[in-house]
């Protein structure tokens, strides 16, 4: 048991490094004066999801549900 705690412990590392470094990579959310212009609403702007920046969101997402998960798997009193 201790040795899965210990594995559970390096990815739970693993994933807080890969969240923090993701999330700093990833741009505001502010869009400046272009959105008073509408120049947001341009290719980029409609296909989001399907660009880089898109990626990122949904790997953040996705870590981020790891992340809550192995936090709670290591704090459960039978793993301890």
């Amino acid at each position: 048991m201790a040795t899965l705690k210990i594995v559970i412990q390096i990815v739970f590392i693993i994933l807080c490094i890969a969240l923090t470094a993701l999330v700093l990579l990833q741009e505001g959310k502010s869009a400046g004066l272009g959105a008073i212009s509408g120049a947001a609403e341009t290719y980029w702007g409609k296909n989001k999801g399907r660009s880089m920046e898109g990626k990122m969101v949904k790997v953040t997402k996705y870590l981020a549900i790891g992340f809550m998960l192995i936090s709670i798997v290591l704090n459960l009193p039978f793993f301890g």
